[in-house]
């Protein structure tokens, strides 16, 4: 008798163990998303109402002032297994387009629906280290990202807006530890649904954690951007960008972070006409977090951006290049349970050169901006 107890005991333990090694094992389906909206104010009152200056670059996604704007909808479906999973990650409204811009054109030359893809990937975990993803991914590169839920102030800064921020191709990430990894990939090219021309970018990306609550991360892509030359050869254009993105966890409460690039590029750039010899840009911007309590913190960055070489978009009235610097601090109240994030946030952009009109039509060299911005992440 006590051996056919023992037994059941046994078995019904086994059982239990490998119904749980099952579950765990049962693929997994995930549904995310989020909807953003602001309110701005553009302390210029310019005309157009519009904050984006002479080149039409001094602000990334938040363009309009003096009216309720939408800025993106994303709808996020996940599918994962032990082994595997993969994201559709799509994209609608001004920001999407704005984000996703490289696929606004399609196989006939006209619109298309991969405007919407903000991301479409999978990942092949070939071992508990070894990863593989293919598919179009965003950028490895820099602090922020196009998801607003997930940056702190809601405005993006120049470094972000002067890119990249997607990328279709095929990487490996392996990790060596779970305070040591790294990334190596091959690319199309930046921002874009098709190659302009045969060469592939090279991404990289190195990951350490050299104390607990502090990451750093070397990134970097070096690639040929330039249109095919008549003979159908590529050019010998050039694009390279380095970057650092480290952030630390002084305490459960206050969080630091930093972002530094340098990036150069020659000849020709995506066919936009000549670059001409090596140009470069580059910048630094530091982030300080600090949470108050559960359902409210407050967060700035500091940010010097130099494209005084006029390698990037951001230039002056005369089309030259030039450099900024930018203060931005926000405030976030957490509200419905964590879901709705009310964000009022004031920035300031300084100019070395007139970039902006006022109300009367003067030229100035600065421009101060008020949002008051709602995101509702699910």
């Amino acid at each position: 008798m006590k051996k056919s107890i023992f037994t059941a005991i046994l078995g019904l333990v086994s059982f239990c163990g490998f119904s749980q090694e099952k579950e765990a094992e049962a693929p997994k389906f995930t549904f995310s998303g989020y909807v953003d909206s602001y309110y701005m104010l553009n302390f210029n009152s310019p005309t157009n109402r519009s904050n984006l200056g002479v080149s039409g670059y001094e602000r990334a996604f938040d363009q309009k002032s003096s009216q309720f704007s939408l800025g993106l909808v994303q709808t996020k479906f996940g599918y994962s297994t032990k082994t595997s999973d993969v994201v559709v990650d799509l994209t609608f409204g001004p920001n999407a387009d704005l984000g996703q811009y490289g696929n606004a054109i399609g196989p006939l030359g006209k619109g298309t629906t991969a405007l919407a893809i903000k991301q479409a990937y999978f990942n092949w975990k070939a071992s508990d280290k070894l990863t593989f993803t293919a598919g179009q991914f965003g950028t490895h590169i820099g602090y922020e990202v196009i998801d607003a839920p997930v940056n702190y102030n809601y405005s993006l800064s120049n470094l972000f807006n002067n890119g990249p921020f997607y990328h279709i191709g095929l990487k490996a990430n392996y990790a060596f530890t779970d305070k040591f990894a790294a990334m190596a990939g091959l690319v199309n090219n930046v921002d874009n649904l098709n190659d302009n021309n045969a060469s592939k970018g090279f991404i990289y990306q190195v990951f350490a954690s050299p104390a607990s609550g502090w990451n750093v991360y070397f990134n970097g892509i070096s690639s040929n951007e330039s249109a095919p030359l008549a003979s159908g050869k590529d050019d010998s254009g050039s694009y390279s960008l380095t970057d650092l993105t480290t952030s630390y966890q002084i305490s459960p409460k206050y969080l630091l972070g930093l972002n530094a690039a340098y990036g150069s590029q020659t000849g020709d750039f995506q066919g936009g006409g000549s670059v001409g010899n090596s140009k470069t840009w580059g910048g630094v911007a530091l982030y300080s977090n600090y949470a108050f309590t559960d359902g409210f913190s407050l967060g700035g960055r500091y940010e010097v951006f130099d494209n005084t070489s006029g390698a990037r978009a951001l230039r002056d009235a005369d089309g030259k290049g030039t450099s900024v610097s930018s203060f931005t601090l926000t405030a976030t109240f957490t509200a419905a349970s964590g879901h709705l994030l009310i964000k009022p946030e004031l920035r300031s952009d300084a100019y070395a050169t007139a970039q902006f009109t006022d109300g009367d039509g003067k030229a100035q060299k600065s421009q101060t901006t008020f949002g008051l911005h709602f995101i509702y992440k699910y």
